[in-house]
């Protein structure tokens, strides 16, 4: 009876040195097989060109197939539920947008836990946007934009594409600190949206900086501002809200991979170090660069780091800004 307790005992106290050290192993084998890319968005959108962008070179790092997976709806919400519930083996990795930081702010109610259900392996790329109007209106820089703001509340338009969107959060951040009642006026996608600011229906929005930089070049649209903690290599003549005066204004919008919870750490710096090679590759970086976007590479600590801050920053905004949770 005693040796089967000491033999019990051992087999208790060496479960854990054995689970680790298959652990190990899986890891130093990854990938063995092709690794499934969700993608929360359509083909064709944002998120997919990313994707797109550094799908061959990071899948030759690795040396597999990167095999996108959409799953679109939710504003990505579809996309980041099913890699929540994943095994963390490495075979389903996420790129979620702007959603997965902004969803936790915008509902009661969510399928998984934005902090606790996800391993963060790195962000690819930042994205700034730009706050135009349309040219009639009589305003040439941001100090002219809020005075007039100021001076026919209730009266000043903003269009979005769509409830919950950066862009609609973006003019709500504007509102707070600027002092200022402009009017939310929401669409289904962009495109209609830049339409309207452009004919005049509306006088302004905050659109990315890609989707209207020919826009600006032949004058159907005025730049006042960007939204970057920096200005971007896409509009170098632009100051961020910052520069023109708005302090505390920033927004960014991040993309990057995202694992289940639980991914082994070799797991996620091997996908890490593919990532970051693919972003970093001149070619990446010139395509990021003409779609208006900066290609960034982070480390998986700086991801994580960047959601936590969006996720708290963007509770506090919707919540500031009297918009509640559905």
């Amino acid at each position: 009876m005693k040796n089967s307790k000491f033999i019990g005992c051992c087999i208790v106290h060496a479960l854990p040195a054995l689970m680790l050290s298959a652990n190990l192993w899986a890891a130093d084998a990854y990938p063995a097989k092709p690794i499934r890319i969700v993608i929360g968005a359509l083909p064709g959108s944002n998120t997919d060109y990313f994707f797109r962008t550094i799908q061959n070179a990071m899948g030759s790092a690795l040396g597999q197939q990167l095999i996108a997976d959409y799953r679109a709806g939710g504003g990505g919400l579809v996309g980041s539920a099913a890699t929540s519930k994943a095994t963390p083996d490495g075979y389903t990795i996420s790129l979620v947008g702007s959603g997965f930081v902004m969803h936790p702010a915008l509902m009661k109610s969510m399928p998984y836990d934005a902090l606790k259900d996800f391993t963060a392996v790195g962000l690819i790329v930042e994205s700034t946007q730009a706050l135009v109007t349309n040219p009639s209106l009589p305003v040439k820089n941001l100090k002219e934009l809020i005075a007039l703001a100021r001076a026919r509340p209730g009266q000043l338009n903003y269009g979005s594409s769509g409830p919950g969107t950066n862009t609609h959060l973006s003019g709500v951040l504007f509102n707070l600190l600027a002092k200022v009642d402009t009017v939310h006026v929401p669409y289904k996608s962009t495109p209609p949206m830049l339409v309207d600011v452009m004919a005049g229906q509306i006088e302004m929005s905050y659109p990315g900086i890609a989707s209207v930089a020919e826009h600006v070049k032949i004058g159907r649209l005025r730049m006042v501002a960007q939204t970057g903690t920096r200005r971007s290599a896409a509009a170098p003549e632009v100051p961020t809200m910052q520069e023109a005066g708005l302090a505390g204004y920033t927004v960014v919008s991040g993309f990057g991979l995202m694992g289940p919870a639980g991914l082994p750490r070799a797991i996620v710096d091997r996908l890490n170090a593919a990532m970051v090679q693919a972003v970093k590759l001149p070619a990446t970086q010139k395509s990021f660069l003409e779609n208006g976007v900066d290609g960034v590479g982070s480390t998986p600590e700086e991801y994580d780091a960047f959601n936590r801050t969006e996720i708290a920053r963007w509770i506090k905004v919707t919540r500031d800004g009297g918009i509640k949770p559905e």
